[in-house]
Parts: structure tokens; C-alpha cells; sequence
């Protein structure tokens, strides 16, 4: 079953999986939620001052920090146990006019010569 997990999904399949599970998640919570309102949250209960944007029950919203922090835990998880080591697919005519360019490195998404705080 991993290996199926692991393997490149067609776009048919794997985007109409992405779209829905927010409708699907608004759907069966049926409430609003969001990465940046968990940070509303997050102040609120470490904040505890007078500004008036900060004054409510944030524990009754407490769900969803708990769905942020899944967010971070899925990521961490899905980096560590189902990420595939293979070198990326490139064309030998994309590979040369890149080379002429001053890439080399194929080995990741974000090519160093480009995407590096030298750059």
C-alpha cells in the first residue's frame, strides 16, 4: 500500500483529491477555519492584553490549532517516510541549454545556481 502512496498520481486523480478537502473538511465540521485565522487564535491565548481585535473565547476555537498543528505534523511525516529519492526527469536538449546557462545541479526542484541566499 505504501508504494502505491509513493508512486506519482495523475493529475486527474491526485488535483480533484487536493480541491475537495476543503469543501469536504467545511462540509463535515461545518465551520470557517484556516492557517492564518489559527494565528488570530494563538495570539489571542498568548496575548492576554487590551486590544480589542484579541477579546474572545478563543478556547472554543481551539479545534482548529489542533488542525494547524496536524498540518506541521503531516508535513514532517510526509518528508521523512514518503518522500521518493529519484533524480528528476529532464530532457537531454532542456539539460544542455540549461548547462549553458550555469545549471548543473538536476538533483533537486530548486536548482542552487538559481534559489540560494547567495542569489
Amino acid at each position: 500500500m505504501i508504494e502505491i502512496i509513493k508512486q506519482p498520481w495523475p493529475w486527474y486523480i491526485s488535483g480533484p483529491i487536493i480541491g475537495l478537502m476543503v469543501p469536504l473538511s467545511l462540509f463535515i465540521a461545518n465551520k470557517t477555519f484556516g492557517l492564518s485565522s489559527s494565528l488570530r487564535h494563538i495570539c489571542a491565548a498568548c496575548l492576554p492584553g487590551n486590544i480589542e481585535f484579541f477579546k474572545y473565547n478563543w478556547r472554543k476555537e481551539v479545534w482548529n490549532l489542533f488542525f494547524v498543528l496536524g498540518v506541521l505534523l503531516g508535513g514532517v511525516l510526509t518528508n521523512k517516510y514518503l518522500t521518493v529519492d529519484t533524480q528528476i526527469k529532464i530532457t537531454e536538449s532542456t539539460r544542455v541549454e540549461l548547462n549553458a546557462l550555469g545549471i548543473s545541479d538536476f538533483s533537486q526542484y530548486m536548482p542552487v545556481e538559481i534559489f540560494s541566499w547567495d542569489n
